[in-house]
């Protein structure tokens, strides 16, 4: 009861100095809630950045190896130009490739080009026609809306016939259905056989929503695949219960075995996977919080000295009180405490606003300019102790001098 009384009574005084001394606080606050603002939006900012560039990481399949000519992480030992010179994988390592290996659930081949698409008088530029093999949809699943998905001899004979990508499709039938109408990508007719569902944006690009699937035995009429500029990519799904790791040394064997390389040759293929990516930006988000914490605690200081001054404007204010108090038999814990929840609820008045800003912002963000942005429970707490802990170090001095008054000298005063 009694530490319940004590926390009233200094919610009390705490309101009663916002209202009495309204500029003096506010601009005592202000350093809290530019500290808090600052380091917690950060930190909001990273984790939803954080959360994104996962989710797109991990719409590429967690499971998959993908066999390409460049790494994903380069080797600071291996000169450039031995990257350079790697041939890419082409049909013959996708055939051996799929006979070999033995831990696979789907083995898929990819290869794109670029260029403009037409339908009667309307056209898109610039767009990704992926040539890919039947078994592509079993390692990224293609969320068909309309239509349908290759089928195995569409597929080995190179029919030409397209799925198309949401926003493709809205633009050149926005009155009509697309399914069997014909389009034109250089000069050659494709068959329309499926939509493609609305994806949206995604942070590594990766949208199908501006793409074109066809057989990959069609897109040979653009590209040589057995060129070094293909840009081909063989992917590989590992089988349930088979781990990446048992993957990766079952697909080494088997490439150097299909490339001819002896024993003291090095790799001239990468085998790449998720993890690489995620270690990536691990150390990035780990550099962007800690410039976020530096940038967030200069202000925390200023405003831990604000609330420290305050505090002592505050003893002196109150000191005939502190002696009234002190005469009718308070203990000095009691004053002690007492200003030192006051200073408390101070800093957490500041850090509140602090943290109604950064959600306010995420709105804004997050609805204008349609980027998903949310201050979590996590960011909240982090604001809320951090206020709750430069209340304690700034107001433990002031409530230490005001618990020692001696009763006398502070009622004469």
């Amino acid at each position: 009861m009694l530490i319940l009384r004590l926390i009233k009574e200094s919610f009390l005084f705490a309101i009663d100095s916002l209202i009495v001394n309204k500029l003096r606080t506010i601009l005592s606050l202000l350093g809290v809630t530019i500290g808090i603002f600052a380091m917690v939006s950060v930190f909001t900012m990273v984790d939803s950045l954080e959360n994104n560039v996962r989710s797109s990481i991990q719409s590429l399949g967690d499971n998959v190896i993908y066999i390409q000519k460049m790494p994903w992480q380069f080797d600071a030992n291996t000169p450039w130009w031995d990257y350079i010179r790697r041939p890419q994988p082409n049909m013959q390592d996708f055939k051996m490739v799929s006979k070999l290996t033995k831990s696979s659930d789907a083995i898929a081949m990819l290869a794109g080009t670029m260029g403009t698409v037409k339908y009667k008088s309307t056209s898109i530029d610039n767009i990704t026609m992926n040539g890919v093999t039947y078994e592509y949809n079993r390692i990224w699943d293609l969320k068909i809306e309309k239509g349908r998905y290759l089928t195995n001899l569409e597929s080995r004979t190179g029919r030409p016939v397209a799925i198309l990508g949401a926003e493709i499709a809205e633009n050149l039938f926005p009155d009509s259905e697309p399914i069997g109408k014909q389009i034109k990508y250089k000069g050659r007719k494709l068959d329309v056989i499926g939509v493609l569902e609305k994806e949206g944006e995604a942070m590594f690009g990766n949208s199908n929503d501006k793409n074109i699937f066809v057989p990959l035995m069609f897109v040979r009429n653009f590209i040589n695949l057995n060129s070094r500029n293909s840009g081909s990519i063989i992917m590989v799904k590992a089988k349930e219960g088979v781990s990446n790791r048992e993957l990766i040394d079952e697909l080494t064997g088997v490439m150097r075995s299909i490339r001819k390389l002896k024993p003291k040759a090095k790799d001239n293929f990468a085998l790449n996977q998720l993890s690489m990516l995620s270690q990536a930006f691990d150390g990035i988000f780990s550099v962007i919080n800690i410039a976020g914490f530096a940038i967030g605690i200069f202000s925390i200081i200023v405003g831990g000295f604000s609330i420290a001054n305050i505090m002592f404007v505050s003893v002196k204010e109150r000191t005939s009180l502190i002696g009234i108090q002190k005469s009718l038999g308070a203990k000095n814990y009691f004053i002690l405490l007492e200003f030192l929840f006051e200073s408390i609820f101070l800093c957490l008045i500041g850090g509140s606003v602090g943290l109604l800003l950064i959600f306010l912002g995420t709105l804004f963000v997050q609805y204008g300019l349609d980027f998903d942005v949310t201050l979590g429970l996590n960011n909240i707490a982090l604001g809320l102790g951090i206020s709750v802990a430069i209340g304690l170090i700034s107001g433990i001095i002031p409530s230490w001098s005001a618990s020692q008054l001696d009763p006398v000298e502070a009622i004469r005063s």
